[in-house]
């Protein structure tokens, strides 16, 4: 029995050491690569760059040709002044027609002008937006990352609790069986025991979840096992005025909002111009080929062919539409006030995230420091308890007392990691400093 359960021990060790270790770097790197939104986002992205990339074919004319063959059967009857009543039927004769039109607007009011910047501003908001997806994806891909290092280190206090409650139950079975214990004693210390290791359960389940949670963010197949990093590292020396400065250079939530403002404001150009007037330039070439079989009257053509070029100026000029033009310019006004207030109200937004969470992130670093130096003496305190009740000094009670406080800061220091961890990644998500 002992070589089997030292056998199970050693491929249980092997296997774990077999498992891949995902760092941060490649968790990130593959959902940047993998993730459904930022690929969803790039692809609009790419959209965006190709209607601009064919932005000058709005200074270019348009140029269309057009062609037709015509086979024609008729019956024909005529009465002439003379009295002649000259008439056939199964007549034949056909009609060949081509064009080449061309038509070039030289002024439409700059319209042109502000469509093709416009579409260029579009294809920089679409960078924007995939900037604004990487980094938010990035934030959640780092929170759920060190939520399953944290709920590694909650398993390891579990076990850690487990260990103790084993010894406890050792302990209790001992006293019992010299009769300086009693039943209820040993009773109790394995209904412990068996919570712990039903949280421990809880916890290798959670963890599981969590992880199935990571998968999708990175694109990975779901039921991918891997092992994470041991510790939450934590930047401490992170400085609200550096954070608060050039804030709206560096957030991509508020460039994404400014770079609204600019497409309404050349939507506005583009609704003005509709007031001013069309000049264009046309021009042409034009044949046309009628061939008939045979005529009844003769003085009609068996052969009449045309063709020629022409060229000249159009001017449009608008005069009255029912006001659809002025109603448009107004709502394109109305979506500069609003694309304004979107981005104030941004701006407050993130002031206001920005500020919460430095003063989250202070608050955490002071629990963290504070946490850090108790766990020792929760840690020595349950050692001490441990001792006595082995020596039989102290009751059950004080050592389940002690445990409850070790497990205690345990949570609590395994949240002030994690809580640190968050509030430091929230605020170089709102400044824009997650991904470089």
């Amino acid at each position: 029995m002992r070589i089997f359960v030292l056998f199970v021990f050693l491929s249980s060790a092997f296997q774990v050491r077999a498992q891949q270790v995902l760092t941060l770097e490649d968790a990130v790197a593959a959902a940047l690569k993998s993730n459904y939104d930022i690929r969803m986002s790039q692809n609009d992205s790419a959209s965006y760059a190709l209607d601009n990339s064919y932005a000058y074919a709005a200074f270019l004319p348009r140029l269309n040709g057009t062609a037709s063959k015509t086979w024609n059967v008729n019956s024909q009857k005529q009465e002439l002044q003379d009295g002649r009543k000259p008439s056939a039927s199964g007549v034949r004769s056909n009609n060949l027609s081509a064009a080449v039109t061309l038509n070039w607007t030289l002024f439409d009011g700059l319209k042109m002008f502000a469509t093709r910047e416009k579409l260029g501003e579009f294809e920089r908001l679409g960078a924007l937006g995939v900037k604004n997806q990487v980094v938010n994806t990035v934030a959640s891909v780092v929170t759920n990352y060190f939520n399953i290092v944290r709920q590694k280190q909650q398993l390891k206090a579990i076990e850690e609790q487990i260990t103790i409650n084993e010894e406890r139950v050792k302990l209790a079975d001992m006293k019992l069986s010299v009769g300086l214990g009693s039943k209820p004693e040993l009773l109790q210390a394995r209904v412990d025991l068996n919570a712990q290791k039903a949280n421990r359960l809880q916890q290798l389940t959670l963890i599981a979840q969590l992880r199935d949670q990571l998968n999708q963010l990175t694109g990975f197949r779901q039921g991918s096992v891997y092992e994470v990093q041991d510790s939450i590292p934590i930047n401490t020396n992170l400085q609200y005025g550096d954070l608060k400065n050039n804030l709206e250079t560096s957030s991509p939530a508020l460039l994404f909002a400014k770079k609204n403002i600019d497409i309404a404001e050349l939507t506005v150009k583009e609704r003005k111009a509709d007031l001013l007037p069309i000049l264009s330039f046309n021009s042409g070439y034009s044949f046309s080929r009628t061939q008939n079989k045979t005529v009844i009257n003769t003085f009609t053509a068996l052969l009449n062919q045309n063709n020629g070029f022409n060229y000249g100026f159009g001017l449009t000029v608008p005069i009255f539409n029912g006001f659809n033009t002025r109603r448009l310019i107004k709502q394109a006004q109305l979506d500069v006030r609003y694309q304004q207030l979107f981005y104030e109200n941004q701006r407050s937004l993130v002031d206001v995230g920005l500020s919460n969470a430095f003063k989250n992130y202070e608050l955490q670093k002071s629990l963290l420091a504070l946490e850090e130096s108790n766990i020792d003496f929760a840690k020595e305190n349950v050692t001490i308890a441990l001792e006595r009740f082995r020596q039989g000094v102290s009751t059950y009670l004080e050592l389940k007392d002690a445990q409850q406080s070790l497990e205690d800061a345990y949570n609590r220091l395994i949240a002030a990691r994690f809580n640190t961890k968050v509030a430091e990644t929230e605020l170089l998500r709102l400044k824009g400093d997650l991904v470089k």
